[in-house]
């Protein structure tokens, strides 16, 4: 799969920003709710680990999620629920550890046949929406780090897969809220960072959304508001959509407000 190969390389992207690290930097805190650049990296490693026990087996994948399962249903926040298990793991030798796994797992990933079912913590998923999933997790995550460390991405295509889980997501964004889902879809053109132009749905001039592959995915992962975009909307089901989309699994998340969430000065 090369979404394999993509997951890996933006796992290397993120590493690359980490290691001039020193220890005490990782205790940064990034402007999303509060969380540190530790707790971003330890919260992607604790679901590395997670997809790559769904790849060994169901019962691998049952046996360690079980207590955040747990811990969950009890109101933990998933930040929280990382402490434990990390057992003091943290720093450049959290970063280390974490990249090792991401590594191990895109391996794995590009062994397996994209058409695998896997358990996971909401509803089984396919082997090639797993690793979609791991790389927007940690494109969105990474956003914040970039952010607080005062640093632009350099994007690349691999983003057009965020972009299509963000299309894909349309009908849930709704459903999710328990809202009526309106239809159709609106249509979706995108830029990509080499400048090839990508579409999803039926045209229609009157119900749609056109900008950047980046500036999409910043939104469905609520990275940014849609207002700190340039995405122009056409039609009050696209303005909707984009105003609460979430490309993610879990209960309903609004995005931040406009301004909250941006680049570090210096």
């Amino acid at each position: 799969m090369q979404q394999a190969e993509d997951f890996r390389n933006e796992t290397d992207a993120l590493a690359a920003i980490l290691r001039p690290l020193a220890d005490a930097e990782f205790d940064r805190e990034t402007l999303f709710k509060g969380w540190t650049i530790d707790d971003v990296i330890g919260h992607l490693h604790l679901f590395n680990v997670a997809a790559a026990k769904s790849l060994e087996s169901d019962a691998a994948f049952a046996e360690f999620f079980a207590p955040i399962r747990e811990g969950m249903e009890k109101g933990t926040s998933l930040r929280e629920l990382q402490y434990p298990w990390l057992a003091g793991l943290r720093g450049r030798g959290l970063m280390e550890e974490w990249l090792r796994a991401a590594h191990s797992l895109a391996d794995a990933y590009a062994e397996t046949d994209p058409k695998k079912r896997l358990k996971w913590a909401g509803p089984e998923m396919s082997a090639l929406s797993s690793v979609t999933a791991r790389l927007m997790e940690t494109w969105a995550h990474g956003q914040e780090v970039f952010d607080a460390l005062g640093k632009t991405r350099t994007e690349h295509d691999r983003i057009r897969s965020i972009a299509h889980l963000g299309v894909a997501t349309y009908g849930w964004t709704f459903a999710n809220r328990g809202l009526d889902v309106p239809q159709p879809a609106p249509f979706v053109r995108l830029t990509g960072p080499s400048g090839d132009v990508w579409t999803w749905n039926d045209a229609q001039p009157d119900n749609r959304v056109e900008g950047t592959a980046v500036d999409f995915a910043k939104v469905v992962c609520q990275t940014r508001n849609v207002a700190d975009t340039d995405l122009t909307t056409t039609g009050d089901a696209a303005a909707r959509w984009m105003e609460i989309a979430q490309c993610f699994a879990g209960p309903p998340e609004d995005p931040p407000s406009p301004g909250a969430r941006h680049v570090a000065a210096g």
